[in-house]
């Protein structure tokens, strides 16, 4: 039984060019803390949450939306709910398992250049700030 009680549909961003049945792993330093290799692979349930993880994704390809499936326990990400945060009003989610592409969406919500901005500096101060360590 999974901890978290949503089932889905499921999306991950990211900048990475994949194909269905490729498989999302744990093990990659953070997009928010270079410095942190990731334990979990990390998924929300709302298509512009996961658009703002790929355009906040590091590199230069273009932020990229995928519709994903748990291929085994997942649970809420703590970096976002009761420990943080009351509840998951991001119906953000981690897994030590991998997740399975099962097809590209596009119809969410792009930032624009100021909001973009505006979400970096905030990531920035938060990297600064010790309230910004993940729970990994």
């Amino acid at each position: 039984m999974n901890a978290a009680h949503d089932d889905g549909p499921f999306y991950h961003g990211t900048k990475a060019d994949l194909r269905v049945g490729d498989r999302l792993t744990a093990g990659f330093r953070s997009n928010y803390r270079p410095e942190v290799v990731m334990n979990h692979i990390y998924f929300t349930a709302l298509p512009n949450g996961a658009g703002l993880a790929a355009e906040l994704a590091p590199g230069d390809a273009a932020p990229r939306v995928y519709l994903v499936e748990p291929t085994g326990e997942y649970e809420d990400d703590p970096n976002v709910t009761d420990k943080k945060f009351p509840g998951n009003p991001t119906r953000s989610y981690r897994s030590s398992t991998p997740l399975e592409v099962v097809g590209e969406v596009d119809d969410w919500e792009r930032l624009t250049p100021e909001a973009l901005r505006a979400w970096r500096e905030r990531l920035a101060e938060l990297r600064e700030d010790e309230r910004g360590e993940i729970i990994n």
